[in-house]
């Protein structure tokens, strides 16, 4: 077999990657990896150069890049005062507020790995990943320090520091309220004489930090799975990883915005990879600033700050999209700056897609990525006019097959189990070599467990969750392309579709939907407008009406939840 040299070889990957020919003007294919920076090389670079600018908004106070570093080096040296050693996990448990990033990197500045916690979660779900990450320190917001102390006292936690809302900002009182509708269910903050940020810092300020060689390789982060397929798990993100996706997002964004002041509402949680990454780290690496929005579920005081704030960048989901669209204020917001929007984390549906943009003039720009590929794996270009229905485009230097459950790579067009490779790929799952092994393929490539299509110019389409198919009669029936058609239904505003098992033991296709306020549908109605956009074997045999969908922290529909309830 004679090797392919130079140009051949060139040619030949362009072959296999037909996507480069269709990135946007200015979008190389590679990122330069070996210019990749540690994440706290990153921020102190945006703190050294834009001490001045602010870095973030949080209940309308302000932080400076030259502020939250001082904060984010106070609390370095705190941590390293009380012992910990390199590598040493440390936890957060926090929703939007200001003391998050400073929190965040001062982690990571010593060298630790930081252990984000949903805020929502349970005694049961907190002990959970406590017990599997061991961190030493757990950071926690006040009204969950009742629950916190009662949990580390089965774990490894040696020291439990008490954030406040108002932490960093100067806010007189514990903003309480705010909290309280963030979390659906914190009362008053119990009373407790455990450490808290503000003397952290302080004694943090009084010991000074002391240097610490962050490597690339070093873990970064220990970002948990949802669960909303199973037991959760920790994804161990490099400081490489993170680094590579922060900088295959930056070029893919910059030939769009070029010289934009950049702001960004961050409504979506920190504490989840989308958030953390596109919102957060991404920002600071553009010194850009944040609007972070603690609790984005109130839509009033969230449109408030819409209708207030010049802002440029917006990301979201699509259960978020539809919650502002359906709000009868959403009017009184201004996107007259907006660059871009962008959306993630779920399948955007098409009735969403083209309300928000006969609102607002913007196109959602839908993307895709995982926990475990730091997250960004594609996305569409970001001058599209309309809609895609597709996530996009791979980033640069990244590699997408699709391929069977047996390992063979299909045709372009054909369905099967989206594969990826790239410098932003997770080293594995956190004391789980098993599992790490199997979602690898024997050529290196991350099994993602999610059905897509590749078409002839490498723009990737999800069809579904794999575990989520449905088989009926022999046909796979996939519950996104049902849900999409359902919220098209003029009564319906929004649907979740399962597989259930009949008498017989086969599968039939049960529908949940959720009625628009005032509306009224019939089964048969919605069975009849089925019949006219689905062929017969993906119609539902069954719809419930409910009140509500089982979600998860970041609006996807839990359709295990569903699953196993009876009907």
């Amino acid at each position: 077999m004679t090797a392919l040299k130079g140009n051949d070889l060139h040619q030949e990957r362009d072959q296999s990657r037909p996507w480069l020919a269709h990135y946007p003007p200015g979008v190389p294919a590679a990122i330069d990896i070996g210019g990749l920076k540690t994440l706290p090389e990153i921020f102190r670079n945006t703190v050294d150069l834009f001490a001045e600018r602010c870095a973030l908004e949080s209940f309308g106070a302000k932080l400076t890049y030259g502020q939250l570093g001082r904060h984010a080096d106070d609390l370095t040296g705190w941590l390293q005062s009380r012992g910990l050693v390199k590598a040493d996990r440390v936890a957060v448990m926090l929703p939007n507020i200001a003391a998050y990033p400073a929190i965040l990197f001062g982690i990571l500045g010593g060298g630790y790995t930081v252990v984000n916690i949903n805020p929502l979660y349970t005694e049961r779900e907190l002990l959970l990943q406590l017990r599997d990450s061991t961190p030493r320190i757990l950071f926690v917001l006040e009204s969950f320090i009742a629950m916190a102390e009662r949990v580390c006292e089965d774990t490894g936690v040696e020291e439990i520091v008490v954030v406040r809302p108002g932490d960093l900002l100067g806010l007189k009182g514990t903003l309480v309220n705010v909290v309280s509708l963030f979390t659906g269910r914190a009362g008053q903050p119990a009373k407790s004489n455990k450490l808290t940020l503000n003397e952290a810092l302080n004694e943090g300020a009084q010991y000074g930090a002391s240097p610490v060689t962050v490597d690339l390789d070093d873990i970064a982060f220990l970002q948990y799975t949802g669960g909303t397929t199973g037991r959760s798990k920790g994804a161990m993100l490099s400081h490489r990883a993170v680094s590579a996706n922060i900088d295959q997002c930056r070029l893919w964004m910059e030939p769009r915005f070029g010289t934009s002041e950049l702001i960004m509402i961050t409504a979506l949680p920190l504490y989840h990879i989308f958030g953390l990454v596109i919102c957060c780290l991404l920002m600071v690496r553009l010194a850009g600033k944040q609007i972070l929005i603690a609790d984005p579920r109130d839509i009033d005081s969230f449109i408030k700050v819409l209708a207030s704030r010049r802002f440029t960048l917006f990301a979201g989901v699509n259960t978020l999209y539809r919650a502002l669209l359906d709000h009868p204020k959403i009017r009184e917001a201004d996107f007259s700056h907006t660059i871009f929007c962008m959306s993630g984390g779920m399948a955007t549906q098409t009735v969403v897609a083209r309300r928000w943009k006969e609102l607002t003039g913007s196109t959602i720009i839908e993307g895709y990525g995982l926990s475990e590929t730091s997250p960004v794996v594609s996305v569409n270009p970001l001058d599209c006019e309309d809609f895609s229905g597709t996530v996009g485009l791979p980033v640069p230097s990244t590699d997408v097959v699709i391929r069977t459950a047996d390992g063979a790579d299909v045709a372009a067009g054909a369905r099967g189990e989206l594969c990826v490779k790239g410098p932003q790929v997770m080293t594995g799952y956190w004391h789980r070599p098993d599992e790490t092994a199997a979602a690898m393929t024997p050529d290196g490539y991350f099994r993602t467990g999610d059905v897509a299509i590749l078409d002839d110019i490498g723009r990737i389409s999800i069809v579904d969750r794999i575990k989520d198919m449905i088989l009926i009669s022999g046909f796979n029936v996939y519950p996104n392309e049902i849900e999409d058609v359902l919220t098209q239904h003029p009564a319906i505003r929004e649907a979740a579709v399962v597989g259930m098992l009949d008498e017989h033991g086969s599968e039939v296709i049960c529908a949940h939907v959720v009625l628009k306020d005032g509306m009224r549908a019939s089964p048969q109605d919605i069975l009849a407008f089925c019949r006219e956009n689905l062929t017969a074997y993906k119609i539902p045999k069954q719809i419930v009406f409910r009140d509500s969908l089982p979600k998860s922290n970041v609006g996807k529909l839990l359709r295990r939840v569903l699953k196993e309830e009876p009907v």
